[in-house]
């Protein structure tokens, strides 16, 4: 784990890092996604305006949630023998993040959601009599420290050069059906992997349980990595 400095912020780079959702919807999902480490996404509950905007094993590895100590563990054993390809799926996390979740996206993303929203409304709203009107400067002044020049940094100083994006119409039936079954069969290849994965490591310990008189504890704990290690050699296919 090596530390990185970034706007003044002692940041750990690791390997992997945990996406988890608490008893809600957490805030945490972009950041921890922004880090350039692979993200161990537990399958989550609530989504997040950009989630599904992502793919399994090219922005995070999936883990179940009704059995995260062994999906995470072999997530770990998987990538510590596969460090650039766990390298490639935390930059392509992070360049999601940066690049198309960058501020000017999300702020034209919420014109047009807003805007869709305006015209579902029935009534015309107010300004109430006693309302206080609040500008961003306001809000911003009363932060400090990191918290404030972040806020700085995504305060909208004045009109926009250029006009929204165009949204692209939503995916066509069959379109929407090819991205669902990629990700579906993602998530599959990774259960499999797994599963395999542990019906090796069952298959090792009755083997070295039936020639433990033969073999002393040093000896088979090497024979029992050098099997683990060929399982990793190539990904099973089935």
């Amino acid at each position: 784990m090596l530390p990185k400095h970034k706007i003044g912020m002692p940041v750990f780079m690791c390997r992997f890092k945990i996406y988890i959702e608490g008893s809600s919807w957490s805030v945490s999902e972009k950041y921890i996604l922004a880090c350039d480490s692979m993200t161990l996404m537990v399958t989550p509950h609530y989504y997040d305006f950009f989630t599904r905007g992502m793919m399994p094993l090219h922005h995070y590895w999936p883990i179940k949630m009704d059995d995260k100590c062994k999906s995470i563990k072999f997530a770990v054993e998987w990538g510590n023998n596969h460090e650039e390809k766990v390298q490639q799926i935390g930059k392509a996390a992070s360049r999601f993040i940066q690049e198309d979740i960058k501020m000017d996206n999300v702020y034209d993303y919420m014109f047009h959601l807003l805007t869709a929203y305006s015209k579902l409304m029935k009534y015309k709203p107010t300004v109430p009599e006693n309302a206080t009107e609040l500008c961003s400067e306001t809000m911003a002044c009363k932060s400090g420290g990191l918290v404030k020049q972040l806020m700085d940094q995504s305060t909208v100083k004045g009109p926009a050069n250029v006009s929204p994006c165009i949204m692209q119409p939503p995916y066509d039936s069959q379109t929407l059906n090819s991205i669902l079954h990629q990700k579906a069969n993602s998530i599959k290849q990774v259960e499999k992997w797994e599963k395999y994965y542990f019906e090796q490591i069952s298959q090792k310990n009755l083997v070295a349980t039936s020639f433990s008189v033969m073999i002393d504890g040093d000896d088979r704990k090497a024979v029992e990595d050098v099997k683990e290690k060929n399982f990793f050699q190539k990904d099973p296919d089935e």
